[in-house]
């Protein structure tokens, strides 16, 4: 027996059962390994079910383009199943994911736009909105927009739920799973509690995304909302796919447990699987111990284990990278303010006005011995950045430019973050290559602002490290 195409290949994946890590619990756990799949990931599923849903509805006609904003995995479902239909890929991704994730979307033949993370989702240039304009420029496209196409949760209902309730013989009590556009979860979750409605769904999101506090507090709070590493879960929306009435509970993971968990599953399992499976087991075994008197030996917790570890080679499973952001060994508890007061130069910030002349700043930054500043307005408000690059692009451009003033040519404002953010959200900052974030230290609703770079942490982390080992 063969398939006619690889899509023949999708689904029914396997249970495995957790042994090392699930040992001081009386029930069983499983993980579904998700990997299996042919691009590598549970978004197969969505692929193929998105693509045949837009050709049902005739959004798109043979020969034409799929757009989609991705963080890999659902670009990697999509190109398979594009293959074998004959369409065109073009994916939106952030400077976020790993350079394998975008490898193997340009390797299934897409073309890929790498988008900045650190933007809001309405901005230009994020991801989303640069997918939906791209949809609107190219004929005979469709951007599938993941996060609320109705056929992401059904498949899941037609597939992955009905998949855990046979393979568990209907014994199934808790499912477990990440939750980012929604669809996994809330599909999977709908068909188990229509076949028994005691099924406890539990669903775990990453610090940093919004899903934890408005589920349990029903607040969209963008304070929550903060860069961190762990891909492919969490969001900074509301997708229309997240069905909160589906899910009893939700509980929260830091990256440090994500990657930690991840690589155990790999040693300790045998699974070498994704960041956000290991967010997802970290999750259901905080949820475990929280609810161990509840537990019996009669349940059967099943996780969502989405992908690949391959995906991961240049991040989770490699040393220097988990050192570099705290995740291999123990971490320093060091603040913002702690940065700036192990730093030698305790200078207030130096900074540009909208008015200002390129000029003057040119001769500013010479004078001070620095390639970039923030550019602040009157109100001590941040709207802007200004760095040796733009102003050098400006002059090849434009010779006569040092009369203009600074806000033609100043690019995205440096994050503020305040003084009490910790080391592993305060280099996530500095990994989306914005140069420097400003520290704000002002209190009673003030202004204070202290400009912090990524060499600055590098060299307070050193000076931790050296007073650790008592050396000087």
């Amino acid at each position: 027996m063969w398939h006619d195409t690889v899509l023949g290949t999708i689904g029914n994946t396997p249970l495995v059962r957790i042994n090392q890590l699930a040992e001081d619990f009386p029930c069983t756990v499983l993980g579904k390994v998700e990997f299996f799949n042919p691009g590598g990931s549970v978004k197969d599923r969505i692929g193929i079910s998105m693509i045949e849903d837009a050709e049902e509805k005739g959004l798109i006609e043979p020969g034409g383009t799929i757009i989609e904003g991705t963080s890999g995995n659902t670009g990697a479902g999509l190109a398979i199943a594009a293959i074998a239909k004959g369409y065109r890929c073009i994916f939106t991704t952030t400077d976020k994911q790993s350079r394998e994730k975008v490898d193997v979307l340009r390797g299934l033949g897409a073309e890929v736009l790498i988008c900045p993370t650190n933007v809001e989702p309405d901005d230009p240039r994020s991801y989303y909105s640069v997918a939906q304009r791209l949809a609107e420029e190219i004929p005979n496209s469709v951007y599938l927009n993941q996060y609320d196409n109705p056929s992401n949760p059904q498949i899941h209902y037609e597939t992955t739920g009905p998949e855990l309730w046979e393979q568990t013989e209907g014994r199934i009590t808790h499912y477990v799973a990440g939750a980012g556009t929604g669809g996994t979860i809330s599909g999977t979750g709908r068909y188990l509690k229509e076949q028994q409605e005691d099924v406890n769904v539990i669903g775990v999101d990453p610090a940093g995304s919004v899903f934890y506090k408005y589920f349990h507090e029903g607040v969209f709070d963008e304070e929550e909302i903060y860069p961190y590493f762990t891909e492919g879960v969490g969001e900074d929306i509301l997708p229309d796919n997240m069905d909160f009435d589906v899910v009893d509970d939700f509980v929260r993971v830091e990256d440090k447990e994500a990657m930690q968990m991840t690589r155990r599953l790999a040693r300790e399992e045998g699974l070498f699987i994704g960041q956000s499976c290991g967010m997802a087991m970290a999750g259901a075994l905080q949820w475990m111990e929280d609810h161990r008197n509840e537990l019996t030996e009669d349940d059967v917790v099943v996780v969502l284990l989405p992908d690949s570890g391959f995906r991961y080679l240049s991040k989770t499973y490699n040393d220097e990278w988990m050192r570099n952001h705290g995740f291999l060994e123990s971490k320093p508890d060091v603040t913002a303010d702690q940065v700036l007061n192990l730093r030698r130069d305790q200078t207030e910030v130096i900074s540009a006005a909208p008015g200002d002349k390129i000029g003057n700043i040119i001769e500013r930054m010479t004078e001070e011995g620095i390639s970039q500043m923030p550019v602040i307005d009157d109100d001590h408000e941040v709207v802007g950045s200004v760095t040796e690059t733009r102003i050098l692009n400006r002059l090849i451009d434009s010779p006569d430019a040092r009369d203009q003033p600074v806000r033609t040519i100043m690019g995205t404002p440096f994050p503020v973050v305040p003084a009490s953010l910790h080391l592993e959200h305060l280099s996530a900052y500095l990994e989306q290559d914005v140069g420097a974030v400003l520290v704000d230290h002002g209190s009673d609703g003030g202004r204070d602002y202290s400009v912090l770079t990524k060499s600055d942490l590098i060299s307070a982390l050193m000076k931790v490290e050296q007073g650790n080992n008592g050396t000087s």
